[in-house]
């Protein structure tokens, strides 16, 4: 019973010491905090997307306050106003942030698209992709399963009926968690004044595309003969948008009207009626 009781007076006493050792250790090797970390911290997104380049906002706050080399804009979720507050903060200057939103560059729905097989996997596009490819019969196309759905913090991403991912413009921040996530590389981040979009990923030649889908780009060129300002090209069966020429110059989409399986559209959802009601009336 003595020795019970004089292993816990013992064992006490040394959890008093090493608490005392541990206090002066703390109090002496502390270091203070910059206020303008948590300052900073306060106002990102919290999306821990990444788009920063840290690994997370908190680390990013961090950087941006205590290396002078690192600029207040990297917070793409932020845009420009986030950029103003941590220039203001940090008193650095911030360069104008283009604002970016994630597009899908496939068409091929369930309705449109063939399939392969049949598969009753794991439902995660990485996964699926391991098996011949993936399920649908273009090895380039959404694969539809939602991990890029899964990454979004910003809750700018759901599942279509379709089996295509929906993405909601007045939410997407072009974080690029999203295009991060996609085995397939179908989404692709681009500038919010973009004029038109290719909604199509294949890279198989015209009457082989056409035939696993038909909403395919096929390669045929059109859409470059038809664009007055060289912004289209044809690199491997597909065409290739030069957004910044495209947005800078052109007024009239011709593009999207002589397409004929129509896989460009009007990038900005909102205005497609619109525009597309012009060009039937100048074409």
């Amino acid at each position: 019973m003595n020795t019970a009781i004089m292993v816990i007076v013992v064992m006490g006493v040394v959890g008093i010491v090493f608490g005392i050792i541990l206090a002066i250790a703390n109090k002496k090797f502390s270091m203070e905090v910059n206020p303008l970390i948590h300052e900073v911290d306060e106002i990102l997104p919290k999306g821990q997307c990444g788009a920063c380049g840290f690994a997370g906002c908190a680390n990013y706050a961090e950087s941006v306050v205590l290396n002078p080399d690192v600029p207040p804009n990297l917070c793409v979720p932020g845009k420009d106003a986030v950029a103003k507050l941590v220039a203001e903060i940090t008193g650095k200057v911030a360069e104008q942030v283009e604002p970016r939103v994630a597009h899908v560059r496939c068409n091929g729905s369930i309705s449109k698209a063939t399939l392969s097989y049949n598969y009753e996997g794991v439902h995660d596009c990485a996964a699926a992709s391991l098996i011949q490819g993936g399920p649908k019969g273009c090895k380039n196309g959404c694969v539809g399963f939602g991990n890029c759905v899964n990454v979004c913090n910003f809750g700018a991403m759901t599942m279509g009926d379709e089996g295509l991912p929906i993405v909601d413009m007045k939410k997407c921040t072009g974080c690029g968690a999203c295009e991060t996530a996609c085995p397939k590389h179908v989404i692709q981040i681009i500038p919010s004044n973009a004029t038109v979009k290719v909604g199509c990923n294949s890279k198989d030649k015209g009457a082989v595309a056409r035939k696993l889908c038909s909403a395919a780009c096929i390669g045929c060129g059109i859409c470059a003969k038809n664009c007055s300002y060289g912004a289209i090209d044809i690199k491997d069966n597909l065409a290739v948008v030069n957004n910044a020429i495209c947005a800078e110059k052109c007024s009239e989409a011709t593009c999207v009207a002589k397409c004929p399986t129509k896989a460009i559209k009007i990038a900005i959802e909102s205005k497609e009626h619109e525009k597309v009601e012009t060009l039937k009336v100048t074409s």
